[in-house]
């Protein structure tokens, strides 16, 4: 505990540092029209210092904030990748235990058929991918998928459905809420991804016991048409507002590789940041491009744009968990470690996801002891969330809780 104020002293020394070598060799004799920084000496309109102060200031942050302007997310963002990677891991050890991992799991419990036109999904009725539609399943086909995950180490049990939204549904929905309840009663966290859901909905889903509902934005308001155009971005956005006012933890996140732009990567960050409160969990999914979609032949997103995008978000959303979602299988374990490192704290893991491939249990867990890491038990999950911007600003003020106990040791590891 008594260290964690070096951490925040070596950041200001190295950005002092930084901030004195470029007042050094600044050309002073060069006539200069644009204003000038009369503090840093720098020009107002592209001076590095304003992203380094943005930068400082969230690693030194002690709560969540949702004040996030755009223009603040881009600075931090076009960090160094080098820079910005040491700050997420600065901040992701203040608020989480670094070698914890939350393993997820992830079923398909109504595959295909789905009406809307998402360009990326091998489930929409509109696309001809081979993928043939399917009944819900039943009750007990998931939760005995549900005991075999948590008996792998899984503390969380998801649920998705290829359905646009929940109306009509009623026999569906009392099917979907026994799913809840005897995964819950495993002691495990419930997740589902039902489409669009109304207030009520939303309210049975809560009485039922369920732990986190899953509805991405995707990517930016701007992008967003580009990708979908039979729901739009605000219908989603009330869902998640239904999901919030219901008192169901947010998980909500996007997917990379949909042919966007770095800047549809900081609108996609913006969007959840500024939310009444940050989602509980943040995915962030790699597109895995699958034949007779429109975006079946994209090229895969590079690695460095995924991982300046969880390290971002890290910085962004502070106590979220970050889960490393669709694409995971295609990573090389060294690159899925940097990915921890940089804040990411959570997995899908199993057979699949929905319909496409997944790491497995097993390599997981050799992955793990190799590096030492370990599963997040449900205590962990299920009592620590409960109201994500007290807890960050409450237990700030005590790294060992956060830490799970070698504090000392995770905190020189920080400065590595």
């Amino acid at each position: 505990m008594a260290q964690t104020p070096l951490l925040r002293s070596s950041w200001g020394a190295m950005t002092a540092l930084r901030s004195r070598t470029r007042l050094l060799y600044r050309p002073f004799s060069t006539v200069i029209d644009t204003p000038v920084d009369p503090a840093s000496q720098q020009t107002l309109q592209d001076s590095p210092l304003v992203s380094t102060n943005v930068l400082e200031d969230a690693v030194q942050a002690t709560a969540p904030r949702t004040n996030w302007t755009r223009e603040q997310i881009s600075s931090i963002y076009n960090v160094p990748l080098i820079d910005l990677t040491y700050a997420a891991a600065t901040v992701h050890r203040r608020f989480h235990n670094p070698a914890a991992i939350q393993m997820c799991t992830l079923m398909n419990i109504k595959t295909g058929g789905c009406s809307e036109d998402c360009s990326y999904c091998a489930q929409s009725s509109r696309y001809d991918t081979g993928l043939k539609a399917t009944k819900m399943v039943t009750v007990e086909s998931v939760l005995e998928a549900a005991r075999i995950a948590k008996e792998n180490g899984s503390s969380r049990f998801c649920m998705g459905a290829a359905w646009r939204d929940m109306r009509g549904r009623k026999t569906n929905l009392r099917n979907v809420k026994a799913m809840v309840e005897g995964v819950r009663a495993l002691n495990m966290e419930a997740c589902v991804t039902l489409g669009m859901i109304d207030a009520a909905q939303a309210k049975e889903l809560k009485d039922a016991g369920l732990t986190a509902y899953n509805h991405n934005v995707d990517t930016s308001r701007e992008h967003y048409p580009s990708v979908i155009t039979t729901r739009t971005y605000d219908e989603r956005l009330a869902t998640i507002k239904n999901v919030r006012d219901a008192g169901i933890r947010v998980c909500s996140g996007g997917i990379l590789g949909l042919g966007e732009k770095p800047k549809d990567h900081v609108g996609l960050i913006h969007t959840v940041a500024t939310l009444p409160a940050h989602p509980e969990s943040f995915p962030v999914n790699a597109l895995v491009p699958i034949k007779g979609t429109p975006l079946g032949e994209s090229e895969t997103i590079s690695f460095d744009a995924i991982l300046r995008t969880i390290a971002t978000a890290r910085l962004v959303l502070p106590t979220t968990i970050i889960r490393l979602a669709a694409g995971r299988h295609t990573m090389r374990e060294e690159k899925q470690m940097m990915c921890f490192m940089a804040g990411a704290n959570a997995v899908f893991t199993g057979e699949k996801m929905l319909t496409t491939a997944c790491n497995g249990w097993e390599e997981d867990k050799a992955m793990f002891e190799k590096w030492g890491l370990r599963p997040m038990e449900s205590h962990e999950t299920l009592q620590g969330q409960e109201d994500q911007a007290t807890e960050g600003q409450a237990k700030t003020e005590t790294p060992v809780e956060l830490m799970g106990g070698n504090t000392a040791g995770q905190l020189d590891s920080a400065r590595v």
